[in-house]
């Protein structure tokens, strides 16, 4: 074996390669100079941090101080611009850093808590999607806000939304308790407490305070102010805004902020305020009615074709009233649908505030219409329900259309006498007058009696083009080629858009259409060879012949846009409507015995009642007036 000797060679290069690094270190050493100018900017950053600081704790004072500056302080000064932006509560601030966000979830609802502001900055309706199949909710993405303006007697202006609270989730039996504390210390604090039950839509929510006397400045106004800007659910943005609105109740009855472009009121003793959409509600309520109220609302709609984000923009702004210097209020967040059972759950007359329509529309709707569209929707699939609860009102109604087309008939078999009266006192306008009512007093009959039994069908016509678009059950319900009964059906997509029509084609209005144009084709033919000519009047056998065929077109524009329910409701309706009229002049009308019985009155004419006989003498003294006038002008 070989062995291993020195190389003299490679320790000679090993002490050069040494020799020529220590000389490179002694040729890169700062002078004296460059050691000083080091060490004097040095200096100069420190001063300029200690500068920045010192601006930042002073800015810290102001209200446009952001929490991004805060965190940019060293753990010594974040006390101190603490407490030079929160005053008091910057105790609260500083005990909550890094807490999590409390999430609670029910059957019902997702509800997402901020630590600040203390507010709910999310709810998801978890029965529930939109039109895209995404779930609803009803406030995300800094949407809404809940702010209580309040001055402090160390004279600051402080907004809850933009301090920091402590929460803490507990249970109380089956409901889940969320506290959330703004605290000047462990004992003085103002506390958001929300109380959510599994089974209700209905949030209690209290804001009461403890040992705030000394902080709190009485003498300045205290506000709440709750905005919310409405996300869009439905497929028609345009009909989906159509029914979003403010609505609120004012001394028992509902009133509501205009629905295009912005609306604003002041009020007084308001027991809720609802910011409703077309099929969902965020409600606030109170135990002791708001005092004064400002209220707006404003349209975010401008355009129908644009994909807008929001519809609806509402604010409402309220002073609260101190209880020995303290909060004290008891008030309630109901989130979810706009639908009669889960509203009535809440106990406090929030069902009010679905727009079932005034008056007797609104009692036919919630006394006979809900009921009875609830009962036949738990047999029949939901369009079935529609046609079966369809026919039981045409049926219920039938004999109104019935007197209107026995009225038409008996006014043709009278036309050619009328036709005669007139001829023969074309001259005399008062006596004409007189002859043509005395001959339908006899005969029983008058244009009225066809016009009353139309008047009576009204309040039902109406009742139910109210029921429809809000009726909660047939949401996304579908039947035959209609997706969702709630909103418009499409068999065809259009690549433009058409003012006032839309993108697309819905065949029920098509239908709708078509069943009316037929049904005015039967009954406008009855009536205008019913409708006697009278001078100096429009031509109403004109008018009728345009109205044929204007009225189905604006039918077929109008309710492109509509729920498919209702446009199913009005094809059936005509329907039946043909079908009872064709009955009735085939089988259970006759002309010529209608004629018989006419003459046979005329024989025997009733006796006239009070308004006939008042309206005959005044027109008899009419009648004197004109001839003694006549005489002097001969004279």
């Amino acid at each position: 074996m070989e062995e291993k000797k020195l190389d003299l060679k490679s320790i000679i290069g090993f002490i050069i390669i040494f020799g020529i690094l220590l000389f490179m270190l002694w040729q890169s050493k700062p002078s004296d100079e460059e050691v000083a100018a080091q060490e004097q900017a040095k200096q100069e950053q420190i001063e300029a941090e200690k500068i920045q600081q010192k601006a930042l704790i002073e800015n810290s004072k102001t209200e446009d101080f952001a929490d991004t500056q805060l965190e940019t302080l060293p753990d010594s000064l974040k006390t101190v611009a603490l407490k030079n932006k929160f005053g008091a509560f910057a105790y609260s601030a500083s005990q909550a850093a890094n807490t999590d966000n409390p999430i609670v979830k029910t059957d019902l609802l997702t509800i997402t808590f901020d630590t600040k502001g203390g507010q709910i900055s999310e709810v998801k309706l978890n029965k529930f999607v939109n039109y895209d199949s995404i779930p609803i909710y009803l406030v995300k993405d800094k949407n809404a806000s809940f702010n209580i303006n309040f001055g402090t007697t160390d004279n600051r202006i402080l907004n809850t939304k933009d301090l920091v609270f402590q929460p803490k989730v507990t249970r109380s039996g089956e409901n889940t308790v969320v506290s959330m504390k703004l605290k000047v210390s462990e004992s003085k604090f103002l506390e958001y407490r929300y109380i959510i039950k599994p089974d209700n839509y209905l949030i209690d929510f209290t804001v009461k305070s403890q040992g705030l006397n000394d902080v709190i400045n009485s003498a300045q106004e205290v506000n709440l102010d709750w905005s919310l800007k409405t996300i869009r659910h439905d497929q028609s943005i345009a009909y989906e805004n159509r029914y979003t609105r403010l609505t609120y109740q004012l001394d028992g009855n509902i009133e509501k902020l205009g629905q295009s472009d912005e609306d604003n009121e002041i009020e007084e003793d308001v027991d809720w305020l609802s910011y409703r959409q077309h099929f969902f509600s965020s409600i606030l309520t109170t135990d002791k009615a708001f005092k004064k109220v400002a209220i707006t609302s404003r349209n975010l709609v401008q355009d129908e074709e644009i994909d807008t984000v929001f519809t609806k923009a509402y604010n409402t702004k309220t002073a609260l009233e101190l209880s020995g210097n303290e909060f004290n209020e008891n008030f309630g967040f109901y989130y979810g649908p706009t639908e009669v059972k889960a509203l009535k759950s809440a106990e406090k007359g929030l069902e009010k505030s679905i727009p079932l329509g005034w008056g007797i529309f609104g009692w036919i709707n919630k006394y006979l219409f809900i009921p009875l569209f609830g009962f036949l929707s738990g047999i029949f699939p939901y369009g079935v329900a529609i046609i079966v609860m369809t026919i039981l009102i045409k049926l219920a109604m039938s004999f109104v259309q019935y007197k209107q087309y026995l009225s038409q008939m008996k006014m043709k078999v009278l036309k050619p006498e009328l036709d005669a009266i007139r001829e023969k006192y074309k001259d005399n306008k008062m006596k004409m007058q007189q002859e043509t009512m005395a001959l339908q007093n006899k005969a029983g009959a008058s244009p009225l009696a066809g016009c009353l039994p139309a008047l009576i069908q009204m309040p039902v016509f109406y009742a139910l083009f109210m029921f429809f678009p809000t009726a909660f059950a047939l949401r996304q319900k579908s039947f035959l080629w209609a997706d969702d009964l709630s909103s418009y059906d499409v068999i065809a997509e259009l690549p433009f858009h058409i003012p006032l029509y839309g993108d697309h084609v819905s065949l029920f209005p098509i239908l709708a259409a078509i069943a009316i144009f037929f049904y005015m084709k039967l009954t406008t033919g009855q009536q205008t060879m019913s409708a006697p000519t009278q001078e100096g009047m429009p031509d109403m056998q004109k008018m009728m012949k345009y109205m044929i065929y204007f009225a189905p077109i604006m039918m077929m524009i109008f309710f492109n846009q509509y729920a498919s329910g209702l446009s199913l409701y009005y094809f059936v309706s005509n329907l039946i409507s043909i079908g009872i009229l064709l009955v009735i002049k085939n089988y259970v009308l006759d002309e010529n015995k209608i004629h018989a019985k006419i003459q046979v009155k005329k024989k025997n004419p009733k006796k006239e009642n009070r308004f006939q006989k008042k309206m005959k003498d005044m027109m008899e003294q009419a009648e004197q007036q004109k001839s003694a006038q006549n005489k002097n002008k001969k004279k």
